[in-house]
């Protein structure tokens, strides 16, 4: 298994070193919004990284902490309106990858109960939609967000 900390994945990232779906979709003051870096089975599932190292929420300084609140809303409900998403989900684990990360998931009417919640995570390679799918979501919401 590859260690997505050795150099930090989210660093990367954030640097625009490493694309993921979508490549970086928004910043907002201290985060960058970028597509998941790996295999999805719903479109529009993006993850809201901190621009500068830090382990967790508990590390980002007042402000980037207050900004992270406010980006992640607005960017839920562009996955809303923009993708039709029924509801979305904000998930900040980290125990993968110790960069502070968001990640936030929309889920559709079509979504199989299967993969609500947690569960999208654990997702079969047969679950995966195609590279393509996942950029036009992604796409779409970049361009929503700047508007």
């Amino acid at each position: 298994m590859v260690d997505v900390n050795e150099p930090c994945l989210g660093c990367a990232i954030a640097r625009g070193e490493h694309r993921p779906v979508g490549g970086i979709l928004a910043r907002a003051p201290g985060l960058v919004l970028h597509g998941v870096a790996g295999p999805s089975p719903v479109p529009g599932w993006v993850v809201i990284s901190s621009e500068h190292h830090a382990r967790a929420w508990y590390e980002l300084d007042d402000a980037t902490a207050r900004e992270l609140g406010a980006f992640a809303a607005r960017v839920m409900r562009a996955q809303r309106a923009v993708l039709g998403a029924e509801h979305a989900y904000a998930f900040a684990i980290g125990d993968v990858l110790r960069h502070c990360h968001l990640h936030l998931v929309p889920r559709f009417r079509d979504t199989p109960q299967r993969l609500w919640g947690r569960a999208v995570f654990d997702a079969a390679p047969a679950d995966h939609l195609p590279a393509e799918a996942l950029e036009a979501a992604a796409r779409s919401l970049a361009a929503s967000l700047t508007d």
